[in-house]
């Protein structure tokens, strides 16, 4: 059986559980509820890649590009020179969408073809081989339908997969929730979701990581304690060495 092209996160316990990495051209969920690591997972997955000489886009439905900025500065990881070069584009989608004359409530079918089309003319004209779109919650709400959801985001990961772009879309689950997307849609048309949790220990929370779907390949589902460090960003250990 012939191995499938990878992309690794750069995080070696995380692909190491997917033995290799995340398949060329997926696109995967990074899913969780508020301050459980969704951006910062997205983020040095970018910025690893760009080291590798892979250009990366985020694009930002939640935050300004400052505010970015500054929550980034916390990790070593991040480097500005990454952004100033172009290897890595910070763009803002609310932007797009005012420039586009989008109504800033609900998107027609019109107007999400053509957000689809600029987000894609926009990868392909930088060359991008990783993509992020923080939070595909935020966008999906202006769609108006299940219909519409599952129309857009299948068109944009089959889109970015024929140009060999592996794609992360962050999703917003309240807490303790039994599904791992907002709108039931998001995890079925996606290749991939990794699941970032709570889990209580006397008192304290301890952020968990599970790879719970990698479609066509070999992976393991156990769940990972998960810690952000200043020095090393992204650090997983097993959860039962992090409970004693």
């Amino acid at each position: 059986m012939q191995q499938r092209p990878r992309c690794q996160t750069g995080i070696e316990e995380l692909d190491r559980q997917m033995y290799g990495g995340i398949p060329v051209g997926h696109t995967f969920l990074i899913t969780g509820s508020a301050g459980t690591g969704k951006t910062t997972l997205a983020m040095e997955y970018l910025f690893n890649g760009a080291r590798k000489g892979e250009k990366g886009i985020f694009f930002t439905t939640i935050e300004s590009l400052p505010k970015i900025k500054k929550h980034l500065n916390n990790y070593e990881f991040f480097d500005e020179k990454l952004i100033d070069e172009g290897k890595i584009s910070i763009i803002d989608t609310w932007m797009i969408s005012d420039r586009l004359g989008l109504d800033s409530e609900s998107y027609s079918i019109e107007d999400a073809y053509l957000l689809f089309d600029v987000l894609t003319s926009i990868a392909k004209e930088l060359g991008a081989k990783r993509l992020v779109i923080d939070s595909i919650t935020a966008l999906c709400y202006r769609l108006q339908t299940n219909e519409m959801i599952r129309d857009f985001i299948f068109k944009l990961s089959t889109s970015l997969a024929a140009i060999n772009c592996t794609t992360a879309l962050t999703s917003e689950i309240p807490p303790l929730s039994f599904t791992y997307s907002r709108y039931d849609i998001e995890e079925f048309i996606s290749d991939g979701i990794i699941f970032l949790g709570d889990f209580e220990r006397r008192g304290d929370l301890i952020r968990t990581l599970q790879v719970i779907k990698m479609r066509g390949i070999l992976h393991n589902r156990m769940k990972m304690a998960m810690n952000l460090s200043s020095q090393r960003g992204v650090e997983l250990s097993p959860l039962l060495k992090s409970m004693h």
